[in-house]
């Protein structure tokens, strides 16, 4: 038996998977997902998301997926790791992504730039749909994946883009896109997401319980416990996420009916060690 089912829960509520259901929209989260939305419906080309290690961005990416796939007017494609070392290897990866068929059995990268461009006309001008294209992960991006990014951006009307690209990524490639005036100069939304304030992550933990199942009395954990686990995590959601697992799973095997401080302290020294 599950340690959640023990607890009266119907799902695992700290799963470590970017469940968009477990998504807790905190101040930041929700104003990076609306202003995503907005310059996805003005199609205004590039926007750039960036944070720390666990704030959160890959689950907003899965979050807004959810939001627009069942849009009959949008096209939504993500590329969840982009380590293509050549730019041949890299234009492969858009053909596949965007599900594009050449004739030619052994394309050039010409052959691929122009197929790429023609799906482009063709669904956002014949089929008037906007194509969305999602980079998560997008600090592995090489210098030359970036350069093809910043051309299919040249793509447009003389009224919108023809790609919506949202380049989702770690802080160290926020230098790098600087490097580039001419892929700089192209970003319409610049986006860094901060970790969770205490209060914040009193509410994500309350909201992740809710949405498991929990619906009886006070919570799991005790003020002092969300302090503890606060001060630990510094606001992170996947270090949150973490240590809230494993401190349910103590609460099973000690038979208590609260995560108090003593429980998070004890699991910190030895996360430590």
């Amino acid at each position: 038996m599950s340690y959640y089912t023990v607890l009266g829960l119907d799902k695992e509520p700290f799963s470590s998977s970017p469940d968009p259901g477990f998504f807790y929209e905190s101040q930041e989260h929700h104003a990076a997902l609306v202003r995503l939305m907005i310059g996805i419906r003005l199609k205004r080309g590039l926007s750039v998301l960036l944070g720390d290690v666990g704030t959160g961005k890959t689950t907003l990416s899965r979050k807004l997926f959810r939001l627009l796939k069942a849009r009959d007017d949008i096209e939504f494609h993500m590329i969840l790791d982009p380590t293509d070392d050549t730019e041949e290897l890299f234009l492969d990866s858009l053909i596949r992504t965007f599900k594009i068929t050449i004739p030619n059995e052994q394309p050039s990268v010409l052959d691929f730039k122009e197929a790429i461009k023609n799906y482009l006309f063709k669904t956002g001008v014949e089929e008037k749909k906007t194509v969305v294209l999602l980079v998560d992960e997008s600090q592995k991006l090489n210098t030359l994946s970036l350069e093809i990014l910043r051309v299919l951006l040249n793509y447009e009307t003389n009224e919108y883009k023809l790609l919506q690209l949202i380049v989702m990524g770690q802080l160290e490639l926020l230098p790098r896109i600087r490097e580039m005036k001419n892929l700089w100069d192209r970003i319409s939304l610049k986006y860094v997401l901060n970790p969770l304030d205490e209060e914040e992550t009193r509410k994500m933990i309350d909201f992740r319980l809710q949405h498991a199942g929990y619906t009886s009395g006070p919570s799991f954990f005790t003020e002092d416990a969300v302090k503890e686990i606060y001060n630990y995590t510094q606001g992170y959601p996947r270090r949150i996420s973490m240590i809230c697992h494993n401190a349910l799973q103590e609460l099973v095997m000690k038979s208590k009916p609260v995560v108090d401080a003593n429980i998070v302290r004890e699991l910190i020294a030895r996360e430590v060690k």
